[in-house]
């Protein structure tokens, strides 16, 4: 019976502490912060017009939203999710489009999860 006891004690701490490196892990902003934008509006000086949302088809980022949506005044919009920009203006500037590069920007934990970039 102690052996039970003992087997079940480990058990815990393992399981406990496997739990405690997982919340640590996931808390750190495994998701950057992402914006729907219009890819066919770049602008040199201000960057990509931010749209809504509802225009990106993806709403958990694991895929890219790709998606060609009609609008009713201004036509077809090539939205997509634009990754760890600079916001001014409504407009979104020196991102990435790739959802795994701008996690890949932060590196492991919090440490990099600041605006940066560059």
């Amino acid at each position: 019976m102690a052996e039970t006891r003992r087997r079940l004690r480990s058990s815990t701490v393992v399981l406990g502490g496997m739990g405690v490196l997982a919340a640590a892990l996931s808390a750190c902003g495994s998701d950057p912060d992402r914006r729907c934008v219009d890819r066919d509006s770049y602008d040199y000086i201000n960057g990509y017009k931010i749209v809504a949302d509802k225009n990106c088809t993806s709403s958990t980022g694991s895929t890219t939203g790709k998606a060609r949506k009609k609008t009713g005044r201004t036509g077809a919009v090539d939205a997509d999710w634009y990754y760890d920009a600079d916001v001014s203006g409504g407009y979104a500037d020196h991102g990435t489009f790739s959802r795994s590069e701008a996690v890949d920007r932060g590196g492991f934990g919090c440490s990099g999860s600041g605006s940066g970039g560059g």
